[in-house]
């Protein structure tokens, strides 16, 4: 059944998706921890972006006056005592009988010795000792001890079962309400009873929600998805793969929430009361306005976030919802190849599939400044839009005559002005007679710029030459005998994982690398259907971006995309673009052992806020009376210290939320910084995060 796109053929050029980099696995992969009915029933609120909403019980914005329990102790004692002494004082008479007017007065002279008067005689006594009580315990407050006391010995429940849908309820997610009320009752009992004999995950779930929402979105699509729901039941709608599941689960993740744990926020005073001791996590809210996280090698980034994040989306896009691309040097843990439809492992001749170095692109210009960003965009004092232009010169001429884009071998021929190379060119062209005049201007313009001063051709050629290599042979093929992906498949809810060379090519890795970063960033802007999360993630994103490309990451929240970028210090990203790059994103990370230099900027980046401070000055006492005096001086001479009075000042003063100096050197391993921006505009101050890393 078709309800989202997800059955087209599967070549991978643009508008198709490829077909999965392994045999399909089992159809059903069962998983681990509360059931299915178990996991749908649990209440889920937020407040604030980055909240783990699953059973998140919200807490108050600001800490409460917490009296400490020895003084409480200490204060219901002296309460007790004071309420004792004056009781014995009132039924010894110390105090007169005063109190016992209102007895007199309600009491007759004749009941005097009588059982009445002596009934009448402790009833009041029971009503004097009960103000007593109440008067002195709520001056001690003895009510907030007990609480104290009993709830040091409570155990809270987890979740608020109370907000919980009941089983078997109208609301109850598990009987699927909403096909009840489109009069899909037959399907709805179809799918509950998969979800109660333990067939369908959440995964299953998650997917034909998806799918019931294309219907509402397509009504024509409705008898077609009936008709998959009762033949198939959970296995209806399934991905292209035939996939279910992932292989294996690293992360914790919320399918209904499409979130994944990432840690839990450290109960200190350095974060908000209201998010201390919660757990955070990361969901396309967030990561729409793109991620950037800086750390030094070894302090965690693949395995505590960029695995993480990439698994939530891979279960995604398997439930339909997104489309990801993971990048990564050859060996990073990003998973194994059977979580992925396509694993292109650039330089590696058992590679299944080709990347398509012109990003799907059919118009010369397009496919021009793409390869300018990647080749150029990195190169001091060379003008990217000299070197589109020149290879404009190039490509329109070229697949004008034969048809397609070159590849990497005759590109670097015509850039470099091989004659013969030249000449073919020219042969194929004019034997098209005059319909072709304005290509073969376009190859004169060329000529005679190759070697003026300011030519980005050189430059050009010497970054092709760096894909002109043995390791390379049979990649970036153009003439249709490869497999090459491309970028234009994000319209689909695909995986896919790029394994650069960067052991023995750094060069040509950060090449590809920036060429991936402006595909991504042209591809996901032109999408016509932007109903899928569009991500791309870095696992090493060290000189990689570009003026332009910064830009183009600005612009992904618009398109319902979004990228991760890793760095293990922003000395990786040039001087000129470190700021523009911190405002870019929405959110930020700062792991355990950056710099002072790099803390600098994001504290720079997260700026200041108001906090109350209180400066104490200690002022000596000196005693004027005698007896005061010699107090004073036996106190010190037992204690050692002089007897001081304190002065508070409270003021409010402007600091930074988290200053370089803390970032470098306040950071426990395994934690990191992280602020978060929501697509919609909601912002979470920096907070202390202890990661949870995988599993």
């Amino acid at each position: 059944m078709d309800t989202d796109g997800t059955r087209e053929t599967r070549p991978t050029r643009a508008g198709h998706i490829p077909r999965p980099a392994a045999p399909p696995k089992p159809s059903h992969a069962p998983t681990a921890g509360p059931t299915l009915a178990e996991w749908l029933r649990v209440p889920r609120s937020s407040d604030g972006p980055g909240v783990w909403t699953y059973g998140h019980v919200p807490r108050a914005a600001e800490e409460p006056e917490v009296t400490p329990l020895r003084q409480l102790v200490s204060g219901a004692l002296i309460a007790l005592l004071a309420g004792l002494l004056l009781w014995s004082l009132l039924w010894n008479g110390y105090l007169g009988g005063f109190w016992l007017w209102p007895l007199y007065m309600f009491t007759p002279d004749s009941w005097a010795g009588t059982v009445p008067a002596v009934v009448a005689s402790y009833t009041w006594y029971a009503i004097v000792a009960t103000i007593l009580i109440v008067g002195f315990g709520r001056l001690g407050r003895w009510p907030e001890l007990l609480r104290r006391l009993l709830s040091s010995r409570a155990v809270q429940p987890l979740h608020p079962a109370e907000s919980a849908p009941q089983a078997g309820g109208d609301d109850d997610p598990v009987r699927w309400p909403q096909l009840r009320g489109a009069g899909l009752s037959e399907a709805a009992d179809r799918l509950e009873g998969e979800a109660g004999s333990g067939r369908m995950n959440d995964v299953d779930y998650a997917r034909i929600r998806r799918a019931w929402d294309s219907v509402r979105v397509d009504p024509s699509r409705m008898r077609a998805f009936a008709d998959s729901v009762r033949d198939k039941g959970a296995a209806a709608c399934v991905h292209p793969s035939g996939d279910r599941d992932l292989p294996v689960r690293a992360a914790r993740h919320d399918l209904l929430a499409r979130q994944v744990l990432l840690g839990t926020v450290e109960d200190g005073v350095r974060n908000p009361y209201a998010r201390r001791g919660t757990s955070l996590a990361l969901d396309p809210d967030v990561l729409g306005t793109s991620l950037l996280a800086v750390g030094p090698s070894g302090a965690g980034k693949t395995q505590r976030l960029v695995r993480p994040v990439v698994e939530s989306l891979a279960l995604q896009a398997l439930a339909g919802q997104a489309a990801v691309v993971a990048v990564g040097a050859a060996g990073a843990q990003l998973g194994p190849d059977a979580a992925y439809d396509v694993v292109v492992r650039i330089g590696d001749p058992a590679s299944v599939y080709d990347l398509d170095l012109y990003g799907g692109a059919t118009d010369p210009d397009e496919a021009a400044t793409l390869l300018a960003e990647a080749f150029v965009g990195d190169v001091p004092g060379v003008d990217v839009r000299r070197a589109a232009t020149a290879l404009a010169q190039l490509l329109g001429p070229f697949r004008t005559a034969y048809g397609r884009f070159p590849a990497v071998p005759e590109l670097r021929e015509l850039l470099d002005q091989v004659p013969a190379a030249f000449d073919a060119l020219r042969r194929e062209l004019a034997a098209d007679g005059p319909a072709h005049h304005a290509m073969l201007r376009e190859l004169d313009a060329r000529t005679r710029q190759h070697g003026a001063h300011g030519d980005p051709g050189p430059a050009l050629a010497d970054r092709v030459a760096l894909l002109d290599r043995p390791a390379f042979a049979g990649f970036f093929d153009t003439t249709g005998q490869g497999r090459p992906f491309s970028l234009r498949a994000l319209e689909h809810p695909i995986r896919v994982r790029v394994d650069l060379p960067e052991r023995g090519h750094a060069d040509a890795s950060r090449m590809l690398a920036r060429l991936l970063l402006a595909q991504f960033n042209a591809a996901a802007a032109a999408r016509a259907d932007r109903s899928l999360f569009a991500f791309l993630a870095f696992d090493d994103a060290s000189h990689t971006l570009t003026p332009e490309t910064v830009r183009g990451v600005q612009r992904l929240r618009s398109a319902h995309a979004g990228v991760l970028l890793t760095l293990r210090s922003l000395d990786d990203v040039p001087e000129a673009l470190r700021t523009p790059l911190l405002g870019a994103v929405g959110c930020r990370m700062a792991f355990s052992g950056v710099t002072t230099w790099d803390g600098k900027r994001f504290a720079e980046a997260w700026g200041t806020e108001w906090v109350e401070t209180r400066d104490v000055t200690h002022r000596t006492v000196f005693a004027d009376q005698p007896l005061t005096r010699l107090m004073h001086s036996f106190r010190k001479l037992v204690t050692g210290k002089a007897v001081t009075t304190d002065a508070v000042t409270v003021r409010q003063v402007e600091r930074e939320r988290w200053s370089a100096s803390d970032l470098a050197h306040a950071v426990p391993p395994g934690h990191a910084v992280l602020s978060l921006t929501s697509v919609k505009g909601e912002r979470a101050a920096p907070l202390l995060v202890r990661l949870a890393g995988t599993a």
